[in-house]
């Protein structure tokens, strides 16, 4: 026992980032049509808008499944259902980068969607029982470094990459990835067993549980306020003589993302609270400086650093309240977590777009500080239960037994 309290004390950091590896290609799956819709439109013989769709599907297969496979799931291995999303990135993505059939390319990618919401439902869980409680922050913020690399990176090469061999071999390429990843999972991470059915709980029951509902209404309106402006970037930045430099106001959003995980990493444990409020309130600000600055280019790229500083840490503060808050439910409460979350994509660009066909992005930043101020009157109020006071170390030892 004594040797696996000491392993508990240090951090895994290979199983760690083979958790970040999964989120990466999760996301790149997710978004690598978005780059690539001129050659994929022309390869298929179809619209960009339905070549557009091969996003759509994916996202709604994350909705649909992340709850009702993160139940049926519970009791098993949980190695066993890692490695099964893993192989549904290898199978459908093999089939998108070989499939000559619309129709065939859309199930593909609805069952690559279906994959990643279990994948996301999973992955926190996983990271944070590799490690002792006062660890389980600063070990979910390296199981997250996946997010915010493929959002800044992985796009732009995927669309360089599809540039240069074409879109199927960009696909193909992203099932080389998932093999190297199938490997290092067997290699590297540790297997658990499933909760048993004594453990399980209910989805009404972790839905009521004091603090997750907050925490999901705080995941939602942050989420959406962000996504409106990330979905809309280029039409916004493009009023500060931006058009033609996207990609590298993208490229400062990443990498300012990249520090904010590992700032927030530092403080995810003994600050979560205030992480959060200070986030929130740091955006809100960002909002009204976009509100009387949108015409200005330096400003605009302040602005955005400032921005992915606050949203590089928001999965890891969001899914450690959200597990801290729900105990023993923890995998179906980060179930519930991947549906909100996509809905707030959704919404964004449902939201996003009305915004900008009635009122032009001029209405984008007052419409994001509403959201924000609406996420901090739910978050500051959360004190007793989902953002609570003080270190998480205690709390967390009484969720944990």
């Amino acid at each position: 026992m004594g040797m696996d309290e000491k392993k508990g004390e240090q951090l895994p950091i290979g199983a760690l980032l083979a958790l970040a590896m999964t989120g990466f290609i999760c996301i790149v799956t997710e978004t690598l049509p978005a780059g690539l819709l001129p050659e994929i439109s022309v390869g298929l013989g179809i619209s960009a808008s339905m070549a557009g769709q091969m996003v759509t599907v994916y996202a709604l297969g994350s909705l649909l499944a992340a709850i009702p496979l993160t139940i049926a799931t519970q009791g098993w291995r949980r190695r066993t259902v890692l490695l099964l999303t893993i192989v549904g990135f290898l199978v459908f993505n093999s089939v998108t980068a070989l499939s000559s059939n619309y129709s065939v390319t859309l199930i593909a990618r609805f069952f690559a969607g279906v994959s990643a919401g279990l994948a996301w439902s999973l992955i926190a869980g996983y990271a944070r029982r590799m490690v002792v409680p006062q660890l389980q922050g600063r070990a979910l913020a390296i199981a997250m470094v996946g997010t915010p690399v493929a959002l800044s990176l992985g796009v732009p090469l995927g669309t360089w990459l599809g540039g240069f061999m074409g879109w199927r071999m960009a696909f193909g390429l992203m099932s080389g990835l998932t093999l190297v990843l199938i490997v290092w999972v067997l290699v590297k991470v540790p297997d658990y067993p499933g909760q048993s059915s004594a453990q399980r709980k209910s989805l009404r029951d972790v839905l009521f549980t004091p603090g997750v509902r907050s925490v999901l209404g705080v995941v939602f309106t942050w989420m959406l306020a962000h996504n409106i402006l990330y979905t809309y970037v280029a039409p916004f930045v493009s009023e500060a003589g931006l058009a033609g430099d996207v990609d590298l106001v993208l490229l400062a959003f990443g990498v300012a993302a990249l520090a904010g995980i590992w700032v927030t990493g530092r403080l995810v444990d003994r600050h979560l609270r205030k992480a959060v409020l200070a986030s929130l309130a740091t955006f809100a600000a960002v909002a009204v400086f976009f509100g009387l600055f949108s015409g200005s280019a330096l400003a605009i790229y302040v602005g955005v650093i400032i921005w992915g500083l606050t949203f590089g840490g928001a999965a890891t503060l969001l899914q450690t309240a959200l597990a801290d808050s729900a105990g023993e439910g923890a995998d179906v409460a980060l179930s519930m977590n991947v549906v909100v979350w996509n809905s707030a994509i959704a919404g964004g660009g449902l939201l996003g777009g009305v915004l900008l066909g009635q009122y032009g992005v001029s209405s984008f930043p007052w419409a994001l500080l509403t959201l924000l101020l609406l996420s901090l009157v739910i978050a500051s109020r959360a004190r007793a239960h989902g953002f609570a006071q003080g270190e998480r170390q205690a709390s967390q030892r009484v969720a944990g037994h």
